[in-house]
């Protein structure tokens, strides 16, 4: 007799509650340091107050917080991602297809939710 398992093991990540941004820009950046001071850009215009909870870099294939996908060898979901979602991240920055992504979490937990970006 074969036990099943009824355990639901997401595919993809749960954005619920986050708002995703995905600037296009009209020249390819230069690096990470280029591509987080347009991410913070990105999110200032969204939040008065913020705080960077963990991004991506694919040229360097590097994330932070560091190791945070050696949990998640065989996951779906990237351990920088899973990380983001389950400390509160309100606001995803993808730039250039998933070649940088930031995450962030709102320290103003008065500011009114409903300001977007232009």
């Amino acid at each position: 007799m074969s036990k099943e398992s009824h355990c639901n093991i997401p595919t993809e990540p749960d954005y619920t509650g986050v708002q995703i941004i995905s600037p296009v820009y009209s020249e390819t950046l230069l690096d990470y340091r280029q591509a987080m001071g347009l991410a913070n850009e990105q999110a200032s215009k969204v939040y008065d107050d913020y705080m960077l909870l963990s991004w991506y870099d694919r040229d360097r294939n590097f994330e932070s917080p560091q190791h945070a996908s050696e949990c998640h060898v065989n996951s779906a979901i990237p351990g920088y991602i899973d990380y983001a979602l389950f400390h509160g991240a309100k606001l995803k920055v993808d730039i250039e297809q998933g070649r940088f992504v930031f995450f962030y979490l709102l320290t103003d937990f008065d500011q009114d939710l409903s300001r977007t970006c232009e």
